[in-house]
């Protein structure tokens, strides 16, 4: 027997859930936009790697070609963001129903204004080393090492936490009143 006076109140859904067609198709612009940003973020890393390893030529040419790597990125980021939060919405999962879905959600969103707001200045700052040219144009430049770091690091995990879909779901708070 319920001790509260009020009645339950039921939960509508913020959108209509998404048909089996409509889930598949927003799945697969998830996974394609999710791997192209790993795919984008590899090749991010080995321009890196090959200005900090490679000769003083190599290094320039690596740091001028980087700068061209980051509208895909955000591009493919946002993609990914917008695609995941549909999921969320049209299907059971929602988007903070579940630990792993507001993990995801979260490391997306970070990953995103990183991008945004850090990613492109380091970027213009190497094309700018890399055209000044110089004994060693990528002297200095070991910060751009993190950004393909992280961003693969998370994506590696967000993956994984799609496929284990850990912890369960995110206790509701008793209503007030």
């Amino acid at each position: 027997m319920r001790s509260s006076a009020t009645p339950p109140v039921a939960r509508t859904p913020l959108v209509r859930p998404l048909r089996r067609t409509g889930r598949r198709v927003w799945l697969v612009v998830h996974l394609l936009a999710s791997g192209g940003w790993i795919g984008i973020d590899v090749v991010l890393a080995v321009l890196v790697l090959g200005a900090l390893l490679g000769d003083p030529a190599t290094a320039a040419l690596c740091l001028q070609v980087a700068p061209m790597l980051f509208w895909p990125i955000l591009v493919a980021g946002l993609l990914s963001l917008v695609s995941g939060v549909v999921l969320g919405l049209g299907t059971r999962y929602g988007l903070l129903r579940y630990w792993w879905v507001a993990v995801k959600l979260a490391l997306n969103l970070v990953l995103v204004v990183l991008v945004a707001l850090v990613l492109r200045a380091g970027l213009q700052d190497a094309a700018a080393r890399g055209a000044a040219g110089g004994p060693d144009p990528a002297a200095g430049l070991d910060t751009l090492v993190f950004p393909p770091a992280v961003s693969l690091t998370a994506l590696v995990v967000a993956t994984v936490l799609a496929v284990v879909k850990p912890w369960g779901r995110i206790r509701r708070l008793p209503p007030r009143g």
